[in-house]
């Protein structure tokens, strides 16, 4: 199965480093999933979760990841990044490019 998303040099870095610094069990792996897709779109998920029966098991660069089978057409060509500035800290999801249509 193909990993439905991509996760930056930075953010991996970042969620290496929570994982050593805020004691999460090792049998816990990063959720990445979707809620909601309402009138004010898709949110996105982001945590540390014990394997459930109806999770697709990742590994990315040494990052075990899951995602519910029912998120992971959602979470297609998503790129999880971790932005950090002067107002702001945090993991950002960009959404992959659209297609641009030929006939406009």
């Amino acid at each position: 199965m193909l990993i439905p998303i991509i996760i930056t040099e930075r953010a991996k870095q970042e969620i290496k480093s929570i994982t050593n610094t805020k004691n999460i069990p090792k049998d816990y792996s990063l959720r990445v999933g979707v809620k909601g897709g309402g009138c004010g779109g898709m949110s996105y998920l982001l945590g540390f979760d014990k394997p459930k029966e109806d999770d697709q098991k990742f590994e990315i660069d040494g990052i075990s990841v899951l995602i519910e089978k029912k998120h992971y057409m959602f979470l297609m060509g998503m790129k999880i990044d971790f932005y950090e500035g002067n107002d702001a800290r945090g993991f950002t999801f960009v959404n992959p490019d659209l297609p641009k249509r030929h006939d406009q």
